[in-house]
């Protein structure tokens, strides 16, 4: 895909609304390594080859290990990451694709089981963040870099 025009030229404001709002989820108290293994997770789902570049950069640069990142869209059956991860990646699933199932009863609770209610809404704060990046690079064409 090639980009159709950069976004934040034509008009700064929606960057400028978005960085607040990035910066916002990246400072309520997410662990950073989960930080990025939600945002790549999301961009999975979405099909965004730009965020998961992205991210899957900035996740190596913390250290994150290769493995969990390659079985990322694999979670459930790959053992290498911890029940409180597996509850915020199933979460990011359902927020992502929220129009198929909601958030039921059940996943609150397992994530609650990890996370205290602020917690909580930090995680639905990212996640939303991501999407929402997701979503404008799809739609304006942003592509990978080479």
């Amino acid at each position: 895909m090639n980009t159709r025009f950069n976004y934040a030229k034509v008009y700064p404001q929606v960057l400028e609304k978005m960085m607040e709002m990035e910066n916002f989820a990246k400072n309520s108290g997410i662990e950073t390594k989960l930080y990025e293994l939600i945002k790549i997770r999301a961009s999975q789902i979405n099909g965004c080859a730009f965020c998961i570049n992205m991210h899957t950069v900035d996740a190596r640069k913390l250290g994150e290990e290769e493995r969990r990142i390659y079985l990322l869209n694999a979670w459930r059956e790959a053992p290498y990451y911890s029940e409180k991860e597996r509850a915020a990646l199933e979460l990011t699933e359902y927020v992502t694709k929220i129009s198929e199932h909601g958030v039921s009863d059940d996943l609150y609770t397992k994530v609650r089981a990890h996370f205290e209610e602020k917690e909580f809404i930090a995680l639905i704060v990212v996640i939303n963040t991501i999407n929402s990046w997701n979503r404008i690079a799809i739609s304006t064409g942003m592509t990978a870099p080479n």
